[in-house]
């Protein structure tokens, strides 16, 4: 009996050490490119650095700024090799050398812009305390946007050789996927039509049966694996919890599709009452002080971008008025936040009463299954209306709204009263907070959304805010719109 233990012990122990040689392999890949980035970015930074010098003794700068401290190369160039290892630290403490795949590029650029911007906190407080380094603002601030702009060039190139081997089937992250449903199928088709996204699906279970188990464990030796993926939400939790303790056993990244229709909430804070511990619901991260941040960034952002884009203003309403008779812009009732109506601000893109004629075309509505109206030929749009809406230039206006406090630069869509009346309990949660002009819905990547996926993605978003989400939803915005993924 004793000899059987053992040999039992002996054989668990080779089975778990072969699942971690084998996932330390599949890793190999992964773990190369991590380790490139780090000399990669510490280049970037000392290039930036040495541009930034450049540019501020530069004849044309000397000029309209004049040089107060000179500040020879022979001493700036070591504290410039010492700043840079010091923002190599606050890179890897955010974030930016984890070991889980390529990021989406915004992603990516979010996190360099956050981890840049600490760098030059961490910079000037040391300045503070040791005004002998150097005095210019100049470098410090064109430093800073230079190596934003310099890492994110020099991380793009080597995720672009690493998409490349992708491609040609080096270095993929194998995965098996267990679903059946609709965000199954998306998902295959994602990965197989993205395959420099870096996966590659290793078999697909239809259904959870009770031969499941024995089979991945089979095929971890026949085709190796590293990732099991739960599409399909419909799991019971016995299923997914049996799952997740297979995962974890193999030492298997684990993800999957969360039901948020069954959540009721992301987040809770224990409090204690009478010395009896309480879970709070907390319904957003915006409760708070998230919630003023999230108001200065808004009114900051939405008051330079009126100014910029003012002559745009102009010509926009210049080329409405010119197309079809009416004002270059339109007020139209929308529900805000609690509840609240306001007048949301557009320009024109439709005939006038178009409002009107809204009633005779609800038989040519596309979503039928929720209270939003949709209609991909309506007879009632211009044809610069058309193209206002295929490149969401129509929505600039509504910037005015985020000034006013009205809507911000990113949340749910604001809905019409009508489609609000027709919402079920539990969307009223959509209005929480403000609607945004762009949200999580609008870049998700498609235009053919059901209400129940957009209020999903809402939810998601009001559930888990932060300005990092805020930032990267902002900066995918534009790439959406360029690639006319989306239609107003």
């Amino acid at each position: 009996m004793v000899i059987t233990s053992q040999r039992s012990n002996v054989a668990a122990y080779r089975i778990r050490l072969t699942d971690h040689l084998r996932h330390l392999i599949m890793k190999r890949s992964e773990l190369l490119f991590s380790a490139i980035l780090v000399p990669v970015d510490y280049v970037m930074i000392v290039v930036a650095g040495l541009l930034a010098y450049e540019l501020r003794f530069a004849s044309g700068v000397t000029e309209l700024r004049p040089v107060l401290y000179a500040l020879p190369m022979r001493e700036f160039f070591p504290i410039l090799l010492v700043v840079g290892v010091l923002w190599l630290m606050v890179f890897a403490l955010s974030g930016l050398y984890f070991v889980r795949g390529i990021r989406r590029f915004v992603d990516e650029l979010t996190r360099i812009f956050f981890a840049c911007s600490t760098g030059v906190m961490l910079l000037i407080v040391i300045i503070f305390f040791q005004r002998e380094l150097f005095s210019s603002r100049f470098i410090i601030l064109s430093g800073w946007v230079l190596a934003v702009l310099t890492v994110s060039f020099g991380r793009s190139f080597v995720r672009s050789i690493q998409r490349g081997l992708f491609r040609k089937g080096v270095g993929l992250h194998s995965v098996v996927i267990i679903g059946q449903d609709k965000t199954t199928t998306d998902v295959v088709r994602h990965i197989y039509q993205h395959t420099s996204l870096g996966y590659r699906i290793t078999a697909r279970y239809e259904t959870f049966t009770p031969e499941l188990l024995a089979d991945l464990e089979e095929k971890l030796s026949t085709s190796p694996y590293e990732e099991i993926i739960q599409a399909d939400a419909g799991l019971s939790k016995e299923q997914t919890l049996l799952l997740i303790d297979f995962a974890a056993n193999h030492h298997l990244t684990f993800r999957y599709a969360a039901d948020l229709f069954n959540s009721q909430a992301a987040k809770v804070q224990v409090n204690t009452l009478a010395g009896i511990p309480f879970l709070e619901i907390v319904r957003t991260p915006l409760d708070g002080w998230g919630k003023i941040l999230k108001r200065f960034f808004d009114t900051i952002v939405a008051a330079l971008l009126l100014i910029v884009l003012s002559p745009v203003f102009l010509l926009l309403a210049l080329l409405i008025r010119l197309d079809s008779e009416g004002s270059a812009f339109v007020k139209l009732r929308r529900v805000g936040e609690k509840d609240r109506p306001f007048e949301l601000y557009k320009f024109r893109s439709m005939v006038k009463n178009a409002h009107g004629m809204k009633p005779s075309l609800t038989a040519f509505n596309e979503r039928p299954d929720g209270p939003l109206f949709k209609m991909k030929n309506d007879p009632r749009i211009t044809r610069i209306g058309a193209f206002l809406r295929k490149t969401s230039l129509d929505e600039l206006p509504q910037l005015w709204n985020v000034l006013r406090g009205q809507m911000s630069l990113v949340g749910p869509r604001p809905h019409e009263p009508e489609e609000v009346a027709r919402y079920e309990t539990r969307h009223r949660r959509l209005l929480t907070l403000k609607p945004g002009i762009t949200g999580l819905a609008q870049v998700s990547g498609r235009s053919d959304l059901t209400f129940e996926e957009e209020f999903r993605l809402d939810m998601s978003y009001i559930e888990q805010w932060s300005m990092r989400l805020d930032l990267a939803i902002i900066l995918k915005t534009p790439w959406v719109v360029l690639t006319m993924r989306s239609a107003a």
